[in-house]
């Protein structure tokens, strides 16, 4: 399945736990939730950690189980006919505008820098006020919750890796909005007058944000990232502590079909990370404190 796990003895009678949810679009959403009711339901709720890391995807997600909404309820959203959610296109033309810019040598900044500056070519107008709403209408928040929730996103002009959470510049709904400001497919969204994007395009999950946890669970519904420093697998190979990274399985990823932000297979994808918790439990349970 693609997974892996390492465990060493946490220092210290009390466990920092520490959830990462990776970036995958549409499809990613629906599975992180499946595999997280499925865990929940088989007796670990991963919902209750105390550092939540969310990029993309993982920030939907991460945003919703920490400011409250029942796993069995977000679950169910997902198998509804998606009548009013707003796909996108994600084909070759909008991959390559991303991953050439991102090739040509240089430091990682600047490979962030030129993908930002694409996706501000492809929308010169901004436009981003229509995404927000369908953020804010599909996260159902409009405060950050009294927890450390770490949401990430790039700034389009420099390329500079950034943080939001709680303390910071921005309500959470514009925080998420900006994470998943997928770079020439949705528009940047603009924060305290910056521009960002997609916190994906430093890493499809971020996990080393979550270096000061001693036990951490990635969920990855991309494992993959512009470099090979950048992918989750390195990522969490990275982490001194317990930790275990768990990807979509080739039966998960099948559901999800050749398009992420396509709302169609949503209902497929939240089916697969369902059925694919059960395998994934015993792994999980070996770094999650009981």
């Amino acid at each position: 399945m693609g997974t892996f796990t390492l465990v060493s003895t946490a220092p210290g009678p009390r466990v920092h736990t520490a959830l990462v949810l990776g970036g995958g679009g549409i499809t990613g959403i629906a599975w992180m939730l499946g595999i997280l009711k499925g865990l929940r339901d088989a007796g670990l709720d991963l919902t209750g950690a105390d550092t939540v890391v969310g990029t993309s995807a993982g920030s939907v997600v991460g945003a919703q189980v920490t400011s409250g909404h029942d796993l069995d309820e977000l679950y169910a959203g997902q198998l509804e006919p998606p009548d009013h959610e707003i796909g996108a296109g994600l084909g070759l033309r909008e991959i390559a505008a991303m991953a050439v810019p991102a090739l040509i040598p240089g430091s990682p900044r600047k490979r962030r820098r030129r993908v930002g500056k694409a996706a501000l070519r492809a929308h010169p107008d901004g436009g981003a006020q229509q995404r927000i709403e369908v953020i804010r209408s599909r996260i159902q928040v409009e405060d950050w919750p009294d927890r450390d929730l770490r949401i990430t996103a790039v700034d389009a002009e420099n390329g500079r890796f950034t943080v939001f959470d709680k303390e910071g510049p921005a309500d959470i709904v514009h925080a998420v909005a900006a994470s998943c400001a997928v770079p020439v497919v949705w528009p940047p969204v603009t924060i305290a007058g910056t521009p960002y994007i997609d916190g994906g395009v430093r890493s499809p999950a971020n996990a080393d944000l979550a270096a000061d946890a001693d036990a951490v669970v990635v969920l990855a519904p991309l494992a993959r990232g512009l470099s090979k420093a950048g992918s989750a697998e390195a990522q969490v190979r990275r982490l001194a502590r317990r930790s275990t990274l768990v990807v979509p399985d080739k039966e998960a990823l099948r559901s999800f079909g050749r398009n992420v932000l396509d709302p169609a297979k949503r209902a497929d994808a939240a089916r697969a990370g369902l059925r694919q918790s059960a395998e994934v439990v015993e792994q999980v349970r070996a770094v999650w404190p009981q």
